[in-house]
């Protein structure tokens, strides 16, 4: 299995042509197995952004569209190295499009990925090859079966298959294939240590619930989107488990990073404020997915606005907040005369909503203010419940703390 010249050429040569477009016109090319390679084109694009090495590879093929939406960024398949020691040898339950087993393969020792699929393994070797990744060795089998004949290994990973009947995206652990909660107690007579890639949509205590032995949990997000929750889990439970939050705010920049102990969070007393302070502070997607909304405030010894707004304020700038700072320029209770007012004196504004009766569109339509700019609103509520607007403008730190 290989791309001819040919074949290759097609591809550089259509990868912005539309799709349907392309499929109509496959009698053009009555030596080439268009569908396929059209095929290829749109698992490109559906990778470009995440994986670009990977996708500016034209050596490489990609089974179906469906296995290229559900892999691993480079940034977060790369972080899953930290998870791992070079003497590990693990294995890849899961293998799919193959990416978490090609990055783990850059540190550990050996990698065992194992498919279902004939072709998804058929393709991967070839990946691998390409990608000069000779330390994984591809099974074609079910996972369910092939650890009942596999020797011990040191680390399993699995990332189950989060779609259901019809295709239809599915959150819940026990939906999921395979079923990791019923999985598990097997797993763990053959390696000490489980990583298990989760939906970001599922809920991490009641996942916690779920699978004993939870050691750490990793929230990834790029950009501020949250892409992945990743569980490490062992033989032995501990008390409370540590929750690594990070934000690859981009693929050449250092990520933000924020850990913290359930546990702490849980019996923590955050400081409440009754004002609006000089600087507004907002939590990047991680921290919010992760819920430590105490430990936040505690670490950067800031105010909390309202138990559950989860926006902060300090009249001291902290420069290395993980998340977005900005300098408070108005703070306007809200009314309903106000919005209808508010797009004389503002019409254009960025504009966030933290535990508020409207939503953003609601709120967008009653103020007839317009998306963009340089103004920052956020509609929220403050300790004494009162609904107010913030407007606000990104700050940034000048090298001289007030």
């Amino acid at each position: 299995m290989e791309l001819t010249e040919q074949e290759k050429e097609y591809i550089r040569a259509n990868k912005h042509e539309d799709i349907s477009k392309l499929l109509l016109g496959a009698k053009r090319y009555p030596g080439l197995n268009v569908p396929f390679l059209v095929e290829q084109i749109a698992s490109r694009r559906q990778i470009q952004g995440k994986l670009p090495s990977w996708a500016a590879n034209d050596s490489l093929l990609f089974p179906s569209k469906i296995s290229s939406e559900q892999c691993s960024s480079e940034l977060t398949a790369s972080y899953k190295q930290q998870l791992v020691s070079a003497s590990d040898v693990l294995c890849d339950l899961t293998g799919g499009l193959g990416i978490d087993s090609y990055y783990f393969s850059r540190k550990v020792r050996s990698v065992v990925y194992v498919e279902r699929f004939p072709l998804y393994c058929e393709v991967a070797r070839h990946n691998f090859h390409m990608l000069k990744a000779d330390n994984i060795q591809v099974v074609s089998a079910d996972s369910r079966v092939y650890i009942e004949q596999l020797s011990p290994v040191d680390v399993f990973y699995l990332d189950p298959a989060r779609r259901g009947e019809g295709n239809k995206r599915v959150f819940a652990l026990s939906d999921c294939e395979p079923d990791l909660a019923q999985l598990l107690p097997r797993l763990l007579l053959k390696a000490k240590r489980v990583i298990v890639k989760i939906s970001p949509m599922a809920d991490i205590r009641q996942t916690m619930a779920l699978l004993p032995g939870v050691l750490s949990v990793h929230v990834l997000s790029v950009k501020n989107e949250c892409k992945e929750l990743l569980f490490v889990i062992g033989r032995e439970p501990v008390e409370s488990p540590e929750i690594h939050c990070v934000n690859y705010k981009a693929a050449d920049s250092s990520p933000q990073f924020f850990s913290f102990k359930m546990g702490d969070e849980r019996d923590a007393a955050a400081n409440y404020s009754s004002t609006v302070k000089k600087y507004l502070y907002e939590p990047n997607a991680s921290i919010l997915k992760a819920g430590a909304f105490k430990s936040v405030s505690l670490r950067y010894a800031m105010a909390k606005m309202h138990p559950n707004s989860h926006l902060y304020t300090s009249d001291v700038f902290v420069e290395n907040f993980p998340g977005r700072i900005f300098e408070v320029e108005e703070v306007m209770p809200f009314s309903s005369k106000l919005a209808k007012t508010l797009v004389q004196s503002m019409p254009r504004a960025n504009i966030t909503v933290r535990n508020f009766p409207l939503s953003v569109e609601e709120l967008r339509k009653k103020s007839k203010v317009k998306d963009g700019g340089d103004v920052y609103l956020f509609a929220t509520v403050i300790s004494a419940n009162d609904k107010v607007l913030l407007r606000c403008r990104k700050a940034y730190f000048t090298g001289t703390k007030e």
